[in-house]
């Protein structure tokens, strides 16, 4: 699916979608061109309108960590790993590469991120971005970097109420073992969206600062949008300390479930510890008059058996009303 935004020529201040001329050629004014899911046919066409090698979804895939990022015939190459399905349980990440030439940026991605609709929604409106392929570059980032901090501060809000549900005592809640399993579960769901955010803003801080100590030069400084990327640099910085945070929260709170797992498991041990030896003098009082020997004198007593009884009860009784006074129940 090849998608062509260019510059809306009313007004000059916002974009608007466009589609490629019948004959494959592209619009003068054309500034972002979003490759998604592109064919091979695709790939030609917007190589041969702007001299580039688009990279396939192979080896966007297979690229080593010191071909991330590279420049080649004066556009440069930047992958990087963008959140994907951030509403479902697990989001995902997909592999996205930005080629930012004089005339135009280029994105190629096989999945749909939703930074990238929101910057969509964005740019169509009056005042949404600039006319540099430099500001459209700079815009998709930024909604990159504020849909992870959406993510997270999602994933916040449902720690919070994880942590209310574990610490707030038993509740309404019958059974805490059932309790106890699904957050522990939750936890990890929640460890592996904060790593996909970490992930994520680690290859997108490397773009940035590539693109910073590049547009740093004299002659690009002009620009304006190395102020621009440095800004984003602590953004993202700031976002990789949010996640921190969240994982030592996280950590905390499977280390404290864990703990009160325990404490509840060493409750039942006690309770079953208490009806044993409880049940001990009884059991004594039985196996003693349970022998039937002859020179047993309680044998032959009319009261005899009910002696036997009120001796169990007694015995019985003592152990749990000493362990009530020591305060081990």
């Amino acid at each position: 699916m090849l998608m062509i935004h260019g510059i809306c020529p009313d007004t000059g201040d916002k974009l608007r979608h466009v589609a490629a001329e019948p004959d494959g050629s592209f619009p003068s004014d054309v500034l972002w061109i979003d490759l998604l899911n592109p064919t091979q046919e695709e790939d030609r066409r917007v190589e041969q309108h702007l001299g580039i090698s688009i990279p396939t979804r192979e080896e966007m895939h297979d690229l080593e960590p010191s071909e991330i990022i590279y420049t080649e015939n004066n556009a440069r190459y930047m992958t990087a790993r963008i959140i994907c399905q951030s509403d479902s349980i697990v989001p995902s990440l997909a592999d996205v590469t930005f080629i930012l030439t004089e005339k135009a940026l280029v994105t190629v991605r096989y999945d749909e991120p939703g930074a990238f609709s929101i910057f969509l929604n964005r740019v169509t409106k009056p005042g949404g971005c600039g006319q540099q392929p430099e500001a459209v570059l700079d815009g998709l980032i930024e909604a990159i970097v504020d849909r992870a901090a959406e993510v997270l501060r999602g994933v916040g809000d449902k720690i919070d109420i994880a942590s209310r549900r574990v610490f707030a005592g038993r509740g309404q809640d019958v059974e805490r073992g059932g309790v106890y399993q699904v957050v522990i579960q939750k936890i990890g769901q929640y460890e592996h969206i904060i790593s996909n955010v970490r992930e994520s803003m680690v290859s997108v801080e490397r773009v940035l600062l590539f693109l910073s100590a590049n547009y740093a030069r004299p002659k690009k400084a002009q620009s304006g949008f190395a102020a621009e990327w440095r800004s984003a640099v602590r953004d993202v910085q700031a976002i990789e300390e949010h996640a921190t945070f969240l994982s030592n929260k996280l950590q905390f709170m499977l280390n404290a479930t864990l703990g009160l797992v325990s404490i509840e498991q060493n409750k039942i041990i006690k309770l079953f510890s208490v009806v044993a030896v409880v049940l001990m003098p009884p059991t004594l009082v039985a196996s003693i008059y349970g022998m039937n020997f002859e020179k047993m004198p309680e044998l032959k007593w009319d009261l005899g058996y009910p002696m036997s009884l009120v001796m169990m009860v007694v015995f019985a009784v003592l152990p749990y009303l000493f362990f009530r006074w020591k305060r081990w129940l």
